[in-house]
């Protein structure tokens, strides 16, 4: 069986946990801040987000270990890391492979099988942390961290506003103050589940699904495909469930096999795409008249699916850059292949 589509890389403007893999970086090559600016500008060739250094303050307030952007090995690729938690999760901007101009780095965990989205830009993300912590904290602690977030603070947060807005929740103020998360939205499905209202969850996971609020991830399809099995709308769900997968691997927010399973596929969709990067599948898009560069292009998201199946990006690595060098993206190539 075949995909329904082929889709090439996909750019954005494109919850069950997948096992988070624990990294110890050995070296650390960029001073915290500085370094990690320079990088993305000079290696990831990114515009910088104006409080970066505000949020690797913050995260480092929150007990997180600053790590170096450059130490990525065993990672995904796209990923560029800026702290570990306690718990071993590692915090990371993403680089969209071919992201429009303009677009701004977003904010995600790196798991084994891809990334998690924990926010559309380091903005949205430092004004969660900030509320999240007047909201749960002492005043000592929210002061604390208050002050490590310094302008960007002042600028997305006023402090007492959560208690002073009188919302129902903290989940609703965020959606409605500081933006949409996808675990917030899921949440938010599940206690419509817990309180009876099986209509409203149905609702909040559609809307979940809308193009325009998550572009590039497919997570949101996946948990709708979820929810569509537990109200038994298998058909729904099997639907939705293929929807997401033709977004790439690394967006589900789950292993490729959770997903694949509720599309009703086996793995006739990871030998379709083995067959997709061979030379044989290479000569057949050639006699298509599809570009070269777009060739090479869709062969590298490919391949990042692959890698994602089973979390062996350094696998791929060399390969994948190899297709962007191909595609004239140089600087790309360069980015991933990158390592302290």
């Amino acid at each position: 069986m075949k995909m329904d589509a082929v889709r090439a890389v996909t750019v954005a403007p494109t919850a069950a946990v997948a096992p988070r893999r624990r990294f110890k970086p050995a070296v650390k090559c960029f001073s915290p801040g500085s370094g990690h600016f320079s990088f993305i500008k000079d290696v990831a060739v990114a515009n910088p987000p104006e409080h970066l250094n505000n949020l690797l303050k913050v995260l480092e307030m929150k007990g997180g270990t600053i790590v170096s952007p450059g130490c990525k090995s065993g990672l995904i690729p796209l990923a560029i890391p800026l702290s570990e938690n306690q718990s071993g999760a590692i915090t990371a901007l993403l680089r969209w492979p071919t992201a429009p101009a303009g677009m701004e780095l977003p904010v995600v965990e790196v798991r084994k099988h891809g990334v998690w989205l924990l926010a559309k830009n380091v903005d949205q993300f430092i004004h969660r942390i900030l509320v999240e912590e007047d909201a749960n904290n002492s005043d000592e602690s929210g002061a604390v961290l208050y002050g490590a977030s310094s302008v960007a603070g002042q600028k997305l947060y006023k402090r007492g506003d959560f208690v002073e807005s009188q919302l129902a929740n903290l989940d609703t103020y965020l959606l409605k103050k500081v933006g949409l998360f996808p675990d917030v939205l899921e949440r938010k499905v599940m206690r419509h589940f817990e309180t009876g209202d099986q209509v409203s969850a149905l609702i909040t996971g559609e809307f979940y699904t809308k193009k325009d609020l998550f572009p590039g991830f497919g997570r949101p399809f996946v948990f709708n495909a979820e929810i569509m099995m537990r109200v038994g709308r298998t058909s729904e769900a099997k639907d939705s469930a293929r929807i997401a997968l033709k977004s790439p691997w690394w967006t589900l927010g789950c292993a490729y096999e959770e997903a694949a399973k509720l599309a009703q596929w086996e793995d006739e969709q990871i030998e379709y795409i083995k067959e997709r990067v061979t030379e044989e599948g290479r000569q057949e898009d050639l006699k298509k008249g599809k570009a070269i560069a777009q060739i090479a292009l869709d062969e590298a998201a490919f391949l990042l699916d692959l890698a994602s199946v089973d979390g062996t990006w350094d696998d791929y690595l060399d390969r994948i850059a190899d297709c962007y060098k191909e595609a004239g993206l140089e600087e790309m190539a360069r980015f991933l292949l990158y390592r302290d």
